[in-house]
């Protein structure tokens, strides 16, 4: 089996993301239920788009160039135009992978198994702390690419799994075609949702939680629970793996009162709804509940 540190590793999957073409069906289980997709991906250099469609639930197919993403609902004849950071593990990384990820997991290789016909090395990512999840991936051997995955939680279970179940390397896909797809709205009613730079807009956080760093943050539009659309402040922080998402919503303390807050699990997918004095944080990551509760502890308003 071959040596490679935990930089060495995720260097092969981000550069097979960005130079490999596929087309796969890949299925993602866990013990909230399963689904599955069709992707199709093409890569010119710096150039990558695919195409990703829904093969359970309602028809739906959705196309991401970049942080550009439009994806269609066909029986609506309907359309939702946005721009949306991209990171996480599967089916690719996003970007080059940060040294300082060793500081916060470790890699060891565990063997050599086939996944959807494919020989792959897999290779355990072990946290180094109870702030995020383990992995164990599998990457193709000869091109690195990820085609399966599975998130552990702290005992080693498996609390997600994301694999193909079939899959052609190498397909002879053009990103121009693709990209001439994508911008085919005519006869659709296309909705095009907000994701404006805002900053934080008067919240920070009062201590850093530990090994995750702040992406710009963006004012979205989104659908309340109420009915209706919502403006919030939508917050990323990642340690280049796993990800936290910090919805800050307003809302009255009238209104705040009527609402239930607490912890949700789906799967590997953790939320917290917390009550504020003047609204509300919803916390999403595929991390820890203890993760999401250090980022509400340390939420504070540095302005009125």
């Amino acid at each position: 089996m071959t040596e490679r540190t935990l930089g060495q590793w995720l260097e092969r999957m981000h550069e097979a993301a960005r130079r490999v073409n596929y087309v796969g069906t890949f299925v993602v289980s866990s013990a909230s239920g399963m689904s599955s997709a069709r992707i199709t991906h093409a890569c010119n250099g710096d150039q990558q788009i695919e195409r990703i469609e829904a093969l359970s639930g309602a028809p739906r197919y959705t196309y991401r160039r970049g942080d550009e993403v439009i994806t269609f609902w066909p029986d609506a004849k309907r359309a939702r135009a946005e721009r949306r950071d991209t990171f996480g593990l599967f089916p690719g990384q996003p970007s080059p992978p940060s040294p300082r990820l060793a500081s916060y997991y470790e890699a060891r290789q565990t063997g050599i198994e086939r996944v959807a016909g494919h020989e792959a090395d897999v290779v355990l990512l072990q946290p180094r702390d109870a702030l995020r999840y383990g992995y164990r991936l599998w990457l193709e051997r000869k091109s690195g690419l990820l085609i399966k995955v599975q998130t552990l939680d702290g005992e080693g279970r498996v609390l997600e799994q994301s694999a193909f179940s079939e899959l052609q390397l190498n397909a002879p896909l053009k990103v121009d075609k693709l990209a001439q797809a994508m911008g085919q709205t005519g006869g659709w009613r296309v909705e095009r949702l907000d994701a404006s730079g805002s900053g934080a807009e008067g919240w920070r956080l009062a201590q850093p939680v530990a090994g995750y760093q702040s992406l710009p943050c963006r004012r979205r539009v989104v659908g309340s629970a109420e009915g209706g659309d919502l403006s919030v402040v939508h917050c990323v922080y990642t340690d280049g793996i796993a990800s936290v998402s910090l919805f800050l919503e307003p809302g009255d303390a009238a209104q705040a009162a009527s609402r239930p807050q607490g912890s949700y699990s789906a799967g590997a997918t953790q939320s917290l709804r917390v009550r504020l004095a003047d609204g509300w944080l919803t916390a999403v990551g595929e991390v820890p509940q203890a993760t999401l509760r250090a980022f509400a502890q340390a939420l504070e308003r540095s302005r009125p």
